[in-house]
């Protein structure tokens, strides 16, 4: 597969079937990304990244200054990130989360940061766990902060 990586913005022509992507897709957070996205809640510094294998979506994730949880001292995050099931087994996971904390980095950003209430997952992208808080959405749950150097 030769698919490329692309940052985009609410002015990119992509930005529209990235969000109707999003919305479609397997796992119910896509369609709260799409909603971001239609509203305007993605703007100036941040981006979504989509995973393009010709003129297919394979996968995004987001870079934005906030994520889940209210009143958490870090920023910036990388967020939504999925890949479509038959582009899985690729490394397309990894290549957008690098995409993502180089152009944070390019920003002068030395960190970026993950919520999830996976682990094991991003451990092997180089996030190690650095905080927990309860979900916004059930507070029996815990959803934990992982952090990786963007150098």
């Amino acid at each position: 597969m030769s698919e490329r990586i692309a940052a985009l913005t609410a002015a990119d022509a992509l930005w529209e079937s990235v969000a109707r992507c999003a919305e479609a897709c397997s796992w119910r957070a896509g369609k709260s990304l799409a909603s971001a996205m239609r509203e305007g809640r993605i703007a100036g510094w941040e981006r979504v990244f989509a995973a393009l294998d010709g003129g297919q979506i394979a996968g995004f994730c987001t870079l934005c200054a906030e994520d889940c949880l209210p009143g958490a001292p870090y920023t910036p995050y990388i967020g939504y990130v999925f890949v479509g099931e038959s582009h899985r087994g690729h490394r397309l996971s990894q290549r957008l989360i690098d995409a993502a904390a180089n152009y944070a980095a390019s920003l002068g950003f030395e960190r970026v940061y993950l919520v999830s209430d996976h682990h094991g997952l991003y451990e092997k992208y180089g996030f190690t766990a650095v905080d927990a808080y309860p979900a916004p959405w059930d507070a029996a749950e815990t959803e934990t902060v992982f952090v990786r150097n963007t150098r």
